[in-house]
């Protein structure tokens, strides 16, 4: 009877689990979507923008999209600079998921006691962004997975890179670093200061809560950090009054 019983609870976590993700992964392997499209055109609108919609829509919030399309060769060196250094410090160096983070992010999961899965990649996030919705379940974070190789293996790093700064989200309704650059300095993504380039790349992580223009601690700490290790890195070189020496 404890066998029967053992087999078939065995079998209904083949059908419940196993069976749809392999299904999952299956299908965004070989069916959607089209990332070798990505190589030259840029996405209208992603996934993520249109889950946003539906939020608003049910929050009967009059929100619009602001959105500008900005090839990297024309955004800061220092934003790019920073926002690797905030989001993904080795994203030259891995292809596509960074296992150390993702151990770290698992560890601080179990003892929390809490599963946010997280240790991410800007590769994963623009899978996320493109492609899926902003759930944690299993089936979800497989099909990143697939999709996040697949992009690894598709697209250049440069052009993981552009796409990523054109579709993050930078506050309510505000995607991509240009929109993100007037919305709060009135002035392009190519003019941004190292400081500005730190304080835009420390809100990331959550973005709807935390200004970069704003007086939040978490920011001022988190933007100094970056702004410290890009000093650090001699990516910036700091200013000295030449009459106080």
């Amino acid at each position: 009877m404890a066998r029967k019983k053992f087999v078939r609870n065995y079998l209904k976590a083949i059908i419940v689990f196993i069976i749809p993700a392999i299904l999952t992964g299956v299908g965004f392997y070989f069916i959607f979507p089209d990332i070798t499209k990505l190589k030259k055109e840029n996405p209208e609108k992603t996934s993520f923008m249109e889950y946003r919609e539906e939020e608003w829509r049910r929050q009967d919030k009059k929100i619009s999209i602001k959105q500008i399309w900005t090839p990297l060769s024309r955004i800061s060196p220092y934003l790019v600079k920073a926002v690797l250094i905030a989001e993904d410090d080795k994203f030259y160096q891995h292809e596509g998921f960074d296992f150390e983070a993702i151990q770290i992010a698992i560890e601080k999961d179990i003892k929390q006691k809490k599963i946010k899965f997280g240790g991410s990649t800007i590769s994963q996030q623009l899978s996320k962004n493109l492609y899926l919705s902003p759930s944690k379940n299993p089936l979800r974070k497989l099909a990143e997975a697939v999709l996040t190789w697949r992009i690894e293996r598709t697209l250049s790093k440069k052009r993981i890179l552009e796409l990523y700064l054109n579709v993050a989200e930078w506050g309510e309704g505000i995607f991509g670093i240009e929109a993100a650059s007037f919305h709060y300095y009135g002035k392009s993504a190519s003019e941004l200061n190292p400081e500005e380039a730190a304080r835009l790349s420390s809100v990331l992580p959550n973005p709807r809560k935390y200004s970069p223009t704003g007086t939040s601690r978490y920011v001022e700490k988190r933007s100094r950090l970056i702004y410290n290790i890009m000093v650090k890195r001699g990516i910036v070189t700091e200013e000295y009054d030449l009459q106080d020496q």
